[in-house]
């Protein structure tokens, strides 16, 4: 099956990264392909661009589906998480701007077997990358009780963590939790009919929860943004796409971080922190997608878009 993936708030984030020929761009989760396509395009095909992802299937569909454009394409198998590694193993010291498209891709939803759809029944893994031990199925088999509650309710933000985490663990004594179908049914008899009648699929919450843990995707998320932009060389770009208020929070904070001079707490009369900030912030409020884009596209409706620039914003030379 080819790498499927409706790029979200395409044009708006590759007008936001304003790539220009002879740059070098990094597309930190390459997916499906289709902001790296628009990204080559706008820069003219002309420069360096790298795309990272930590799905195997990704990259060889990539390498594929790329294979007649020339020029200086790099495709990497690899978590971001380590771009600063990525980028010196690739004799790389600087970048020009870079994209983050966080979450789970349409492909991995659409292909059964990867387990990370709660409307398909498979075994349950939601691994991203498949050199990872750990599995979904681990998790739900195998943790204590108050460490399910904890996962589900602080990554899944589920009022029923409780009593979810409780009927998994009467579960599992009786017979293995193998499929997503297996979990699903577990959850809908977990949760009360009134409950399950609001707010959209009852596993949806549990299974955003079990993914993000499974992947570490929260952990690695503000160190990776603090290290993409200090790659960035002076006016490069950062363009960041989330899907829940967990991953916003993080970037919107992460972004503060790095805008602000001073971070010494309010009592302090005199500067003692030497913080100096790198950033300007470019979306003083996230960029939603358009009533179109969610019509033809209903995963879009939650995404944001925030983007920063990388200090001293160069004023460009004349004629430029």
């Amino acid at each position: 099956m080819d790498y499927h993936h409706v790029p979200i708030l395409l044009n708006k984030a590759i007008e936001m990264l304003a790539p220009k020929p002879g740059g070098v761009y990094v597309d930190a989760t390459l997916g499906g392909g289709g902001h790296f396509r628009e990204l080559l395009k706008k820069a003219n095909y002309e420069g360096t661009f790298i795309g990272i992802d930590q799905d195997e299937t990704a990259i060889l569909n990539a390498k594929k589906n790329f294979s007649t454009f020339s020029g200086d394409i790099r495709f990497i198998h690899d978590n971001f998480y380590n771009l600063k590694q990525i980028i010196k193993e690739n004799k790389l010291d600087s970048i020009d701007g870079i994209l983050f498209d966080l979450g789970v891709s349409s492909h991995q939803l659409e292909e059964g077997s990867r387990g990370f759809s709660y409307m398909q029944d498979a075994i349950l893994d939601m691994r991203m990358d498949q050199r990872k031990t750990l599995s979904a199925k681990d998790v739900v088999n195998n943790l204590p009780k108050e460490e399910l509650k904890r996962i589900i309710y602080k990554y899944g933000e589920e009022s029923w963590a409780g009593r979810i985490a409780e009927f998994i663990c009467e579960s599992r004594q009786r017979r293995e939790i193998k499929t997503t179908g297996d979990l699903v049914k577990i959850i809908k008899e977990a949760i009360p009919a009134r409950a399950r009648r609001r707010g959209g699929h009852p596993a949806r919450k549990t299974f955003q929860a079990l993914r993000i843990y499974v992947n570490s995707e929260l952990e690695i998320l503000s160190s990776s943004i603090k290290d993409a932009v200090k790659l960035l060389k002076p006016g490069g770009r950062i363009c960041v796409i989330t899907f829940h208020s967990l991953e916003d929070r993080i970037i919107k904070e992460t972004f503060k971080y790095l805008a602000t001079d001073c971070i010494c707490p309010k009592e302090v009369l005199i500067c003692i922190c030497d913080h100096k900030k790198i950033l300007k912030i470019l979306t003083s409020k996230p960029i939603y997608p358009s009533e179109e884009e969610i019509n033809k596209n209903p995963r879009s409706r939650s995404a944001k878009l925030r983007v920063a620039q990388r200090l001293p914003v160069l004023k460009p030379r004349r004629g430029e």
